[in-house]
């Protein structure tokens, strides 16, 4: 059976529109062989994103989406009405693909079936190439695993510990909702949609938390390799006085002195007047554009997308 990656490339490359199914796992749109929306039952659509946020109501989608034509669909009705603005519908479709497509580009076990014609209710925000879209998928994976590289919390409750020996942890938002969400029984997918959170959001932001040794790790089975050592991050806790009944925390070693180098001449030459030419105005630099990304207007440009949701997450 061919992967979903193979599959989506021949679409592509015959320039289909239509929906490619994938049993219950999900489903990504095409139009003219770019993915322009993706569902998987392992993360949030963008309906549940947007209701969770109390941005609009299930009713206000429940009729865009039954009112929803191939001349006006339900995302121009939602921004026509003054219910979204246009960024704001398009950043929360674009959250809601790249989540999608990280759990569907590893989809096995399920006979894709294409339909021809068949688009998402919203219609196109995006134009997503294949190629990019699933090399954000490995980036996203790769990162998980960089962060904690044991994929075994991914499927099991979240259970926060009850205590912890540091005297001050930094947490992120969505770090906090987590450890605040968290009922020691409910795995970190199911909490994405409990929080109407990104999906691959959660499972970083769980990761991150073992990481920092924050969350009960589940028991090794005899003979099992046992999982990576919890490791606090070293900004995420500082030394402070104890707190009441709670044994002080002991001084840390003093750091062991280390031989100072012996004095060496100076590797760079001094700059003296006269050295740096300044162009003259509206003369092109001939090195100074080299390292600048090209500037791009198409909405195909993956990277461009990448980089704006990355910045406007960092604002959150």
């Amino acid at each position: 059976m061919q992967s979903v990656e193979n599959i989506l490339r021949g679409l592509a490359d015959d320039r289909a529109t239509g929906s490619l199914r994938l049993g219950k796992a999900g489903t990504f749109y095409l139009t003219d062989g770019r993915v322009t929306y993706a569902e998987s039952t392992a993360a949030p659509r963008v309906e549940d994103l947007l209701t969770a946020s109390r941005r609009i109501s299930a009713h206000a989608v429940r009729q865009a989406r039954q009112a929803a034509t191939e001349g006006r669909w339900g995302g121009e009705q939602l921004v026509d009405k003054g219910v979204l603005t246009r960024g704001e519908l398009e950043f929360c479709v674009l959250n809601a693909v790249l989540d999608a497509a990280y759990f569907l580009c590893g989809a096995t076990g399920h006979r894709p079936r294409f339909r021809p014609g068949e688009l998402h209710w919203l219609g196109p925000q995006w134009y997503f190439e294949v190629t990019g879209l699933f090399r954000e998928c490995k980036r996203r994976k790769a990162r998980l695993d960089e962060t904690w590289p044991s994929a075994e919390l991914d499927a099991l409750p979240v259970v926060p510990l009850g205590r912890i020996t540091a005297q001050r942890v930094v947490l992120t938002p969505l770090q906090w909702e987590v450890l605040v969400g968290a009922d020691s029984a409910t795995p970190p997918a199911d909490l994405a949609q409990k929080l109407g959170r990104p999906a691959y959001s959660v499972l970083l932001a769980v990761r991150q938390l073992a990481s920092s040794g924050l969350l009960r790790m589940p028991e090794s089975e005899p003979g099992a390799v046992p999982a990576a050592p919890a490791r606090p991050a070293k900004p995420a806790v500082t030394s402070g006085p104890s707190a009441p009944g709670m044994p002080a925390a002991p001084d840390p070693p003093a750091p062991l002195a280390t031989p100072q180098p012996p004095d060496t001449p100076d590797l760079l030459p001094k700059r003296t007047r006269g050295d740096t030419k300044i162009p003259d105005a509206g003369a092109t630099s001939s090195g100074s554009s080299d390292w600048l990304p090209a500037a791009t207007g198409d909405p195909t440009d993956l990277n461009l997308l990448i980089r704006l949701r990355n910045a406007l997450e960092a604002l959150t």
